[in-house]
């Protein structure tokens, strides 16, 4: 094996699951406060576009008046209603479901292992989240058009029914 096969596969991994990450910040989301909450908001008020919004998110963030304003209720900032997720799930990424579901069909595999690290599964535990996973094949990936909300709720109803797993699920 060479050096440059040893320093490839842990950095094709750790690219794999920054990547997911990544991606998945970009998912549209209604905002902890409400869609109006932050000074932000206040002064991108009527515009429109990424440049808007980034500036109002980036303004929210540094000067910290949206987690003041959810606090005492103020800067148009309300902790009532109920955060939302309007994004897609993170196996809907460029065939990453796919490749899930070869290496769940194996018991091992880079997009499993990333998968596990997106879980927050911790590495002495991934060996054991492979053979769960892979038992669980069919339950996860009962025919071939199965959607990516119906596999992650699949993954989760199996990580809550196993005893050791349920601790990894909200």
């Amino acid at each position: 094996m060479s050096f440059k096969s040893l320093i490839a596969k842990p950095f094709q991994n750790t690219l794999l699951a920054g990547s997911l990450v990544l991606a998945s910040s970009f998912a549209v989301a209604e905002a902890p406060g409400g869609p109006d909450c932050g000074w932000g908001n206040l002064m991108f008020e009527g515009d429109s576009g990424k440049i808007a919004h980034f500036g109002a998110s980036i303004f929210n963030g540094s000067s910290g008046n949206a987690w003041i304003g959810m606090l005492v209720g103020t800067n148009g900032c309300s902790t009532e209603s109920t955060i939302t997720y309007g994004g897609k799930s993170l196996f809907a990424l460029n065939g990453f479901m796919d490749d899930v579901a070869v290496d769940v069909a194996k018991g091992d595999g880079e997009a499993l292992n990333a998968l596990s690290v997106v879980l927050g599964i911790e590495s002495e535990d991934r060996p054991a989240f492979n053979q769960l996973m892979q038992a669980n094949f069919e339950r996860i990936f009962p025919s071939e058009t199965i959607n990516s909300d119906d596999v992650v709720a699949s993954i989760n109803a199996i990580m809550k029914e196993d005893t050791h797993f349920s601790r990894y699920v909200s």
